[in-house]
């Protein structure tokens, strides 16, 4: 860009004292304009010629380069100077708008850490990301990036996640807790144990989806390829008729006003403002998704998800939390506390997730020395002697066998019933929660005039209708394995119109068969397996379903401006093109509207990057 602008300014300067200095030798003057040419056209030229020998003949470089050369051949040497370089100030701006928008970008994604620190031998090496094996410990101080995905090991801190998730709160983490590579260490010294290589670390697969985001091509883009490939020689065409029938089958005047105004007439007709604006604005809306944690693998994706008819979720870890929790406690003859003890006591030495979320919610130190004689019943459940009492906690089939008298419950879930000492001491209820955000995002949806939200789970009946009708979901099918998921979307595929599309929101293993089947396949990046997330066509980093509904809102966005250019610079183009050849247009006119359109259209589809929270 510094380059180019140089050769503009000296190229303007020339231009100028060609204009201002009336030199007796008329040579001089015409030698100041074919210098001040070439500075700022030989480039636009050189590349003309090697397109076409290329076998791309009519792109802007040929309209350009025949253009301006023309221009010289009629006399008008100043209108030839003035067009490349109105042309390449047009391409300067363009330059930098893109610029820009690749740096809203990469500015948001530098993530890539350059160094680790790895304990080795007793000492601390820096090393490479790359270069760290699984296994290994690393030391991160604070203000620096956590290089891989890990489990610390040792220390306490808040991270700073808005860079993979977009949250601007800080996450408090401390030993035990899993930290993803990219996130920023704020104050405390951790020490984590690496779990993935660089390779297949979180910010190296979130670096390959955004740097690979612009490499599809969305039927827009298709739309203006093919436009101009068509349009270029067809307006080839028509300037050399115009240049030629007009004064010599016609008698309608002398050549050469004819071909001045066939030459305008391909200065204006260049369609650089469609070409490069229309991909920009795609760009942008990728841009502005990225911000708020919402990565978009291409631009077909973005277009299509303003089309979107249905959309179908995955019930656990998508709607729901994903993990089991003690959602209700009922105590018969004692007390809630004493319930949840008992249980926590009797579960504590299994690492079932049953256990693990009764620890969680009895939240205290379990003293080990005052259980005895725990044992498990296959299928029913767990026996055990706590502080002297025999504890017994299962399913209604333990109470049964154990011929415990005891108060069924109907609640959905898992219901865990505690007996001690042979007497009916209450049950716990064990269930999934939906996600707080899920509510918001089933009302952003219905507003966004969504046709249909399904759900589909492997879950038991009773647990999906209970999950759906809390929703407000329009369908929901239950105790589906990964073929019955595929079998419902393809029946769901029927259901929608010619142009809309279906959106399917998994996070599993489970759900990368329908993630690649469906329209668009959209992944819960922040706890999604790694499947889902290569399967998917978009990723939500922060694992919030309403970011869908933000989603969409983005693409309609992102189309409205894209459609913006295309009316407004063909209609401009056609405006001019027609004045242009009856005359009353000349070529100032012709590069004006041409570098105006371009930039115009290009700080429009800037708009794409704004993206309200």
């Amino acid at each position: 860009m510094k380059k180019s602008l140089i050769q503009i300014i000296i190229s303007f300067i020339l231009f100028l004292v060609a204009m201002a200095v009336p030199f007796e030798n008329d040579l001089i003057n015409k030698g100041l304009y074919i210098i001040a040419y070439l500075i700022v056209g030989l480039e636009i030229v050189w590349k003309a010629i090697r397109n076409i020998f290329r076998g791309r003949v009519f792109d802007e470089h040929f309209l350009m380069a025949v253009a301006t050369i023309g221009a010289f051949v009629i006399g008008e040497f100043p209108e030839a100077v003035a067009v490349m370089l109105f042309y390449q100030v047009g391409e300067l701006f363009q330059d930098y708008a893109v610029d820009k928008s690749r740096k809203s970008i990469t500015s948001l994604m530098d993530i890539r850490p350059d160094i680790a620190f790895v304990k080795r031998n007793g000492k601390i090496e820096k090393i490479s990301p790359e270069d760290v094996k699984i296994g290994e410990n690393i030391v991160v101080k604070p203000g620096e990036k956590i290089p891989l995905d890990g489990i610390i090991v040792e220390g306490s801190s808040m991270v700073d996640t808005s860079a993979l998730t977009g949250e601007s709160v800080p996450k408090e983490v401390t030993v035990g807790d899993e930290v993803l590579g990219g996130c920023i260490n704020e104050n405390g010294l951790l020490t984590i144990k690496v779990e993935k290589e660089f390779g297949e670390s979180t910010v190296s697969k979130i670096l390959d989806l955004v740097e690979n985001a612009s490499s599809k091509k969305s039927k827009s883009e298709n739309f203006i390829t093919k436009f101009a490939k068509y349009y270029t020689p067809i307006v080839v065409i028509i300037a050399v008729l115009l240049a030629i029938i007009p004064p010599f089958v016609l008698n309608l005047g002398e050549f050469t006003e004819w071909l001045y105004r066939a030459l305008t007439f391909l200065v204006v007709s260049c369609p650089c403002a469609l070409v490069i604006s229309i991909p920009l604005g795609f760009f942008g809306g990728i841009g502005g998704a990225s911000k708020t944690g919402i990565l978009v693998k291409g631009s077909n994706y973005l277009e299509a998800l303003a089309n979107t008819e249905i959309v179908v979720f995955d019930k656990t870890g998508t709607l729901t939390e994903g993990v089991f929790e003690v959602q209700k406690v009922e105590a018969n003859g004692i007390s809630k506390e004493e319930l949840l003890k008992y249980a926590a006591y009797a579960e504590s030495n299994s690492n079932h997730p049953i256990s693990i979320s009764l620890k969680k919610a009895y939240n205290k130190e379990i003293n080990q020395s005052s259980i005895l004689n725990t044992e498990e019943i296959a299928g029913r459940g767990v026996s055990s002697n706590v502080e002297g009492r025999e504890v017994l906690i299962g399913n209604d089939k333990l109470m049964k066998e154990k011929n415990i008298s005891y108060i069924p419950c109907n609640e959905i879930g898992t219901i865990l019933y505690v007996a001690i000492d042979n007497k009916y001491a209450g049950y716990i209820l064990i269930a999934d929660k939906i996600k707080e955000d899920t509510f918001k995002a089933i009302k952003t949806l219905k507003k966004n005039n969504i046709k249909e939200t399904v759900m589909l789970t492997g879950d038991k009946k009773e647990v999906g209708e209970k999950v759906a009708n809390e929703l407000g979901l329009d369908k929901v099918y239950t105790e589906l394995l990964p073929d019955g998921k595929v079998e419902k979307v393809e029946e769901l595929m029927k259901d929608k119109s010619e142009k809309g599309k279906l959106v399917f929101v998994g996070d599993g293993i489970n759900d990368a068969p329908v993630l690649a089947l469906s329209d668009i396949g959209i992944a819960m990046g922040g706890l999604g397996s790694d499947a889902a997330i290569e399967a998917a066509d978009v990723v939500i980093m922060t694992d919030e379903p309403s970011k869908i509904g933000t989603a969409i809102k983005i693409s309609k966005k992102t189309m409205k401006i894209v459609r913006q250019n295309i009316v407004f610079a063909i209609a401009v183009k056609v405006l001019v093109l027609i004045l242009t050849a009856f005359g009353i247009g000349t070529m100032w006119e012709a590069v004006f509207a041409d570098v105006g359109v371009s930039v115009l259209a290009i700080i429009n589809s800037l708009r794409a990057l704004s993206v309200k929270k």
